[in-house]
């Protein structure tokens, strides 16, 4: 259990450091959801308005911004193990005298510690765009996010464990990255697409991430939307089997997962050589 602890943290240690000192990704990493904030938010929302009473788009769409870093910066955790593994550093690693689980951990660990300092910027720019960020909304969200990036963090580790090069890793997360995010209702409610996209997105693991940071970031505001839909509205939950999932519901789907991928990453990567 020591090795397991000990490698936890010094992996993790290592890719926070890893990411801090990279200035090119961490300014892609930021740029990223700001792009789509400027385009998506500003250029939309005169057009687009009020989805549903009480919700404008910039509201609806902001914490969707929030997942999609979140994404992005966890599914790219992997890409250290393909990095260590083109150089010969994963030789090291894997012959030090700590667990190749507590390597996993710590990857995962480390990829939502960033996804998390990048979320803690985007709230940071919040009033600026018109919304309200609170104590209380912080402490909330930040166990939300975590759980949301551990779970996805697990999934880059998966692919990066059978990867042999970073270029094919880049391939690999792109082709995985936009229909992840397009399908999970990030720009709009899925309850508004036809009915075989809404199966589709109901299948996409993103969604129930959006979803909860959503309800977690929108409060009271959504719940009355969702109350609202029904009479003069857009319906902007998760529904399965004609029940709205709750912001709870949808993080136990997303920790179910975690642990489903987190399991089969250490796996993987336990049969590395």
């Amino acid at each position: 259990m020591a090795e397991v602890y000990r490698g936890l943290w010094v992996v993790a240690y290592r890719e926070l450091l890893r990411f801090t000192q990279d200035r090119p990704r961490m300014v892609s990493s930021f740029a990223f959801p700001l792009m789509f904030l400027l385009i998506f938010g500003a250029g939309f929302s005169n057009i687009i308005g009020t989805l549903t009473p009480g919700v404008e788009f910039m509201m609806f769409m902001y914490p969707g911004i929030i997942a999609m870093s979140v994404l992005t910066n966890s599914l790219f955790a992997g890409v250290s193990i393909v990095w260590d593994r083109e150089f010969g550093f994963l030789k090291e690693v894997l012959v030090a005298p700590i667990s190749r689980t507590g390597v996993v951990l710590g990857k995962a660990l480390g990829g939502s510690m960033v996804a998390l300092g990048q979320t803690i910027v985007l709230l940071a720019l919040a009033p600026f765009m018109g919304l309200t960020v609170t104590p209380l909304l912080l402490l909330k969200l930040i166990p939300t996010v975590a759980i949301v990036s551990l779970c996805l963090s697990s999934l880059g580790i998966l692919v990066a464990s059978r990867m042999r090069s970073q270029q094919g890793f880049q391939v690999v997360i792109q082709a995985l990255i936009f229909p992840l995010i397009f399908l999970a209702g990030v720009f709009f409610p899925i309850s508004s697409t036809p009915d075989w996209l809404q199966v589709i997105s109901k299948i996409n693991p993103l969604t129930y991430g959006v979803d909860a940071i959503r309800q977690v970031f929108l409060g009271d505001a959504l719940a009355a939307a969702t109350a609202a839909s029904g009479r003069e509205g857009i319906a902007l939950g998760v529904t399965l089997f004609d029940h709205t999932m709750s912001a709870g519901e949808d993080l136990l789907v997303m920790a179910l997962l975690g642990i489903v991928l987190m399991s089969a990453a250490i796996w993987a990567f336990s049969r590395q050589e």
